[in-house]
């Protein structure tokens, strides 16, 4: 327990159906539904007369369900609860990031946060800490191109696991531009690693010169982080084009200029909702950012056809499924070398637990 002159905070104990039910009743009112399952800490900030005034939680560097009763938005009680929360984030990391609304930007940059972008009128992203977004763009200078380019292209990709559509995808960039930076999503939320990604499609792509990969960091394809929970009365698809419209607007105002960039390809999608959402947005909101959108078609299997599309899902079924013999029509000679090298028996074992198109 910590208590100060107004305000004392507790933490919740997230296996107590009591605790987590003292949450709900709070934040229900309020357009939250809480789900414990989500977050590994969470604490409840009283007044001095055992009054609930605010609740928050925290998930790895991602502040969450941070909210105060309305008759105490004026007071202390928001800097008393965020500083707290914050605290106890910068324990175990370099920095802390929260998703708000864009009407409580001032509020948290008044505690020391900085607004990193926004997609109006629902979300904003804001970060605290050692590390931020001018690290980033620091290090993607470190790695640019250090001649001048006029057709630089970019492609933000997972790779999980890099198959020949990857790679195909990636030498029709190249050679239709001066220069094309490969953005590998770094989040761990893959059974490939980010290290076995980064390396697959370095393999993958030595042969073209003009091509650099790029560590996504923080700030490529926030979605692993992305709060569906806080736009729980929007319908599915808004929340997938408002987690599209963060990302293009990092992208955009962040990692364009510091490359050069003026054109991003992505491949059209043939089987997941949620990507085809992000390519639509794309292809509508790039353009007004000064970036040209190029969907190129997915490449098949067969040349003749257009139905049996290369997919990395469709590997990692395979893999599942232990019929590596036929990965040789979805995976280039580089990825099969490399899956020598590695222990498939783990990631094998990692698909049986887990239902994901990504």
């Amino acid at each position: 327990m910590i208590e100060n002159s107004e305000y004392r905070i507790e933490e919740v104990d997230l296996s107590s159906q009591y605790d987590v039910k003292l949450i709900r009743r709070f934040l229900s009112p309020l357009g939250f539904y809480f789900d414990e399952s989500a977050v590994e800490y969470s604490v409840l900030l009283y007044s001095l007369n055992d009054d609930i005034v605010g609740v928050g939680s925290c998930q790895g560097k991602i502040l969450k369900y941070v909210a105060i009763a309305p008759q105490f938005r004026e007071t202390g009680a928001f800097a008393h609860l965020v500083t707290h929360l914050t605290e106890h984030v910068m324990q175990s990391y370099q920095q802390a990031f929260v998703f708000t609304r864009p009407d409580n930007i001032l509020r948290f940059e008044g505690i020391g946060y900085s607004h990193i972008a926004s997609a109006e009128p629902l979300i904003s992203v804001l970060e605290f800490g050692y590390q931020n977004v001018e690290d980033y763009k620091n290090y993607l200078k470190s790695i640019r191109y250090p001649q001048n380019a006029n057709e630089v292209a970019a492609i933000v990709m997972n790779a999980n696991p890099f198959t020949l559509g990857h790679q195909y995808l990636i030498e029709k960039a190249a050679n239709e531009n001066d220069l094309v930076y490969i953005f590998v999503v770094e989040t761990e939320k893959s059974v490939f690693s980010f290290r076995d990604r980064f390396e697959m499609i370095k393999r993958g792509t030595k042969h073209l010169n003009n091509v650099i990969l790029v560590k996504g960091g923080e700030y490529v394809v926030s979605c692993a982080t992305f709060p569906n929970y806080f736009l729980k009365n929007e319908v599915p698809d808004m929340i997938t084009q408002k987690q599209a419209e963060l990302d293009i607007a990092i992208f955009c105002q962040h990692i364009v200029p510091v490359l050069g960039i003026n054109k991003r390809y992505v491949g059209t999608e043939n089987y997941c909702a949620t990507t085809g959402v992000y390519n639509r947005v794309m292809k509508a909101n790039l353009p007004v950012k000064g970036v040209q959108c190029i969907e190129v078609s997915r490449k098949s299997t067969n040349q003749d056809e257009d139905t049996n599309y290369i997919s990395a899902s469709k590997v990692r079924q395979e893999i599942k499924l232990d019929q590596t013999s036929s990965l040789n029509e979805f995976l280039p000679q580089t990825t099969i070398d490399y899956f020598e090298e590695i222990d498939l028996t783990g990631i094998k074992s990692s698909l049986q637990n887990i239902d994901s198109r990504h």
